[in-house]
């Protein structure tokens, strides 16, 4: 069994987004030989589209926000008190060890089911961020393009793919994507239109749909009879 529990309904569930991650060293010169190294992930997380959006969700779900704080906090009470017994009993002279594990049982239960009532209850926020970055990432091509234009960098890496080995700072292309993006898509919609779903949902629904029909196709004809 395991030694402590972990805080209750961890960081995963925060409620609003993690800290945009760092950009890199700004880019200079391109290096002669073409090469550029871009960060993807920093390029969206830093764009003025994706930071204002984030501020405007705050206040476009602030209703569904407050409701699983709210209700993060009833949650978080109700298990405290739980996660002290148990310990308390797991350190005594001679604990229960079957008692321990239904505690425990009891414990994770409730803490599994509170986190999907957070995460329906922020549905509509989760909804909103994919939305917001599906927008941002249709123009990133584009800009990846255009900062490798201007900067007359012909192969870029990206540098979180863990395919570069080493890049020095005058081949980073992320503040001149940044910029370029940031030209491309100076603002967002925050809000899904009616029956919007992720990109990725989109292309499975469509590949189910395909292997529906060639299933159907493949299928021996039936003769008619005259």
């Amino acid at each position: 069994m395991k030694t402590l529990f972990k805080p209750v309904l961890a960081a995963g569930l925060m409620l609003t987004a993690s800290a945009a991650p760092m950009l890199a060293a700004p880019a200079v010169a391109q290096d002669a030989r073409g090469i550029g190294v871009v960060s993807l992930p920093a390029v969206i997380a830093n764009s003025n589209a994706y930071r204002t959006a984030e501020q405007q969700r705050q206040t476009t779900y602030q209703a569904q926000i407050s409701q699983a704080e709210s209700r993060r906090q009833q949650i978080e009470a109700q298990l405290t008190p739980m996660i002290q017994a148990f310990n308390t009993a797991r350190q005594g002279a001679n604990p229960d060890q079957q008692a321990l594990q239904q505690q425990a049982a009891q414990i994770q239960q409730i803490e599994q089911a509170g986190q999907r009532e957070l995460q329906t209850i922020l549905a509509p926020v989760a909804l909103s961020r994919a939305y917001v970055t599906e927008q941002i990432e249709d123009r990133l091509d584009e800009a990846v393009q255009a900062a490798a234009a201007k900067r007359n960098v012909t192969l870029i890496l990206d540098a979180t793919s863990g395919q570069v080995i080493f890049a020095g700072a005058q081949h980073n292309l992320t503040q001149d994507v940044l910029n370029e993006l940031n030209t491309l898509v100076p603002s967002v919609q925050i809000t899904p239109p009616e029956g919007w779903v992720p990109r990725e949902i989109r292309q499975q629904q469509q590949a189910a749909a395909q292997a529906a029909q060639a299933q159907q196709a493949a299928q021996p004809q039936q003769p008619t009879g005259r």
